[in-house]
């Protein structure tokens, strides 16, 4: 095995790997997304299918799997305000509001009942303020996969969010999307490569097919 893949499924090793998708959700990349733009560049680049063949293969590797969704209660309370891009959200006509269609993953992303949704009310991360650290703990997580949208604001927040909390991330680079789309290579290339190990989802994939030894 090329040193590079070894390395990559050390990492992955599925007991102590968690797979998190970032607003996977209908309202944000599903067919009536808040988010048109947004949308089209994550299902035309082909990164929703190859977040759904992440989990779908995690499920199978027995990888946990973390789904970390954004949405505000009907009253507002709680939502941060203090950003421009808050407040551009409360002006869109797709609203994710809890308990809504918006908020629920996004087809073809399967959900199995293993699976966990964490939901936050607020700021920019879909780690820091919420549950997903003492969740991670509590699993003896020591990878953490990113996928999802978008590579502007939310997977940039979560990979510098898990490496600050010891964790390795590993960044799938065909399986996150933001917009316009060339922003996203640029972004992995200059910004996500200097802290996560960087990767396609056929080599997460093919890491997490292999035999490992004891089983």
């Amino acid at each position: 095995m090329p040193p590079d893949a070894a390395r990559l499924a050390e990492q992955l090793d599925p007991a102590s790997t968690v797979l998190l998708t970032v607003e996977c959700q209908r309202g944000v990349v599903g067919p009536d997304s808040a988010l048109p733009e947004l949308a089209a560049v994550a299902r035309a680049s082909g990164a929703l299918t190859n977040i759904a063949r992440l989990v779908a293969a995690a499920h199978d590797a027995g990888v946990q799997v973390l789904h970390a969704v954004a949405e505000r209660r009907p009253d507002g309370r709680g939502a941060s305000r203090n950003a421009r891009l808050f407040k551009a959200a409360e002006r869109l006509p797709v609203q994710q509001i809890t308990g809504s269609t918006a908020v629920r993953i996004a087809d073809p992303i399967p959900v199995s009942r293993a699976d966990l949704v964490v939901r936050r009310l607020h700021g920019l991360s879909p780690i820091a303020g919420t549950d997903v650290d003492a969740l991670l703990r509590n699993f003896g997580c020591r990878t953490l996969v990113v996928t999802g949208v978008s590579a502007n604001v939310a997977i940039p927040n979560a990979v510098f969010d898990a490496v600050n909390l010891g964790y390795t991330a590993v960044v799938p680079a065909d399986a996150i999307a933001g917009v316009p789309a060339d922003y996203t290579p640029a972004m992995v290339r200059n910004t996500l490569a200097l802290v996560a190990t960087v990767t396609t989802t056929e080599d997460v994939l093919t890491s997490w097919k292999r035999p490992r030894r004891g089983r």
